[in-house]
């Protein structure tokens, strides 16, 4: 009497599937995606994993008493209001910015052009002395912000600018200037059609480089490390606090405060990305 086999078959569907997951495409092949990870996990994810680790040396309570201390939420705080307010003034005169540099035509528009990047290639504490010898004590302009929240937002707007200008400059250079005149021709006026025309394709480009400049706010250090004052509960910002409880030896609270940083960072991030993906995608519908 023959036997038959009871083995249950693996589904048609499940390899294939399989396959089709772990399918490699694009031009620099398995090896390439191989390297940039590799890369990736040493510069970023492995730093990032050995920080967390750390802030959870005292466990789970410690880590939120961390950050949940007094001062530690006072710097937080502060941090995050500051660095809204930066992310708002930017969006406005970034886009600002933006328009008058590609609509517009004057002397010296190349030195203008150039001196936006000028933030991204300055050390930041360059950024705070020149912050302080402007607004400090000994003013020139009898214009006193240092150890204020004013103060704050001038140093950190000045560092963050550059992320809504570039944003936005690309977005407003291919823009399509004929659908603007269309507009004006059949009687709408300049707001209408920056309103109704212009301002919703510049909208992907605001909002991801606001996030930006927020994303950037939220970690600084050097541009405000003068001007600021470090007072606690005002002007201390969370880098600062980090900075303080490192110099206290206090290192699983710094981490801990650093890694709120980093979640309140990437959250930012990964909501731009997906913003930005479906932005694309009801582009592409359009078409």
């Amino acid at each position: 009497m023959s036997e038959t086999s009871t083995a249950s078959p693996t589904p048609a569907g499940y390899n294939s599937g399989l396959r089709s997951w772990l399918r490699v495409t694009g031009s620099v092949g398995p090896l390439g995606i191989a390297t940039a990870v590799l890369w990736l996990s040493i510069i970023v994810l492995l730093p990032l994993a050995a920080l967390t680790v750390h802030s959870f040396d005292d466990g789970w309570s410690g880590f939120w008493d961390a950050i949940t201390a007094p001062a530690a939420l006072d710097a937080l705080r502060v941090t995050v209001a500051v660095s809204v307010v930066v992310a708002l003034l930017n969006v406005v005169m970034g886009t600002l910015i933006a328009w008058v540099l590609v609509r517009d035509d004057f002397p010296g528009k190349g030195i203008v052009n150039a001196l936006i990047d000028l933030p991204f290639a300055l050390p930041t504490i360059v950024a705070s002395i020149v912050m302080l010898s402007l607004y400090g004590p000994q003013s020139p302009i009898d214009v006193h912000l240092n150890a204020t929240q004013p103060g704050l937002v001038v140093a950190l707007a000045f560092v963050t600018l550059p992320f809504v200008v570039r944003s936005v400059q690309p977005v407003l250079i291919e823009a399509d200037r004929d659908v603007e005149q269309a507009a004006i021709s059949l009687g709408a006026d300049n707001w209408t059609t920056f309103r109704r025309i212009v301002l919703p394709a510049l909208t992907p480009a605001i909002i991801s480089g606001g996030g930006l400049a927020f994303a950037r706010a939220i970690g600084e250090f050097g541009s405000v490390v003068l001007i600021g004052g470090n007072i606690p509960g005002k002007t201390q910002v969370a880098s600062q606090y980090i900075q303080q409880q490192i110099e206290v030896d206090r290192p699983v609270n710094a981490a801990a405060v650093s890694v709120a940083l980093l979640v309140i960072s990437f959250v930012t991030l990964l909501l731009l990305r997906v913003f930005s993906d479906r932005s694309a995608r009801k582009e592409q519908a359009t078409r």
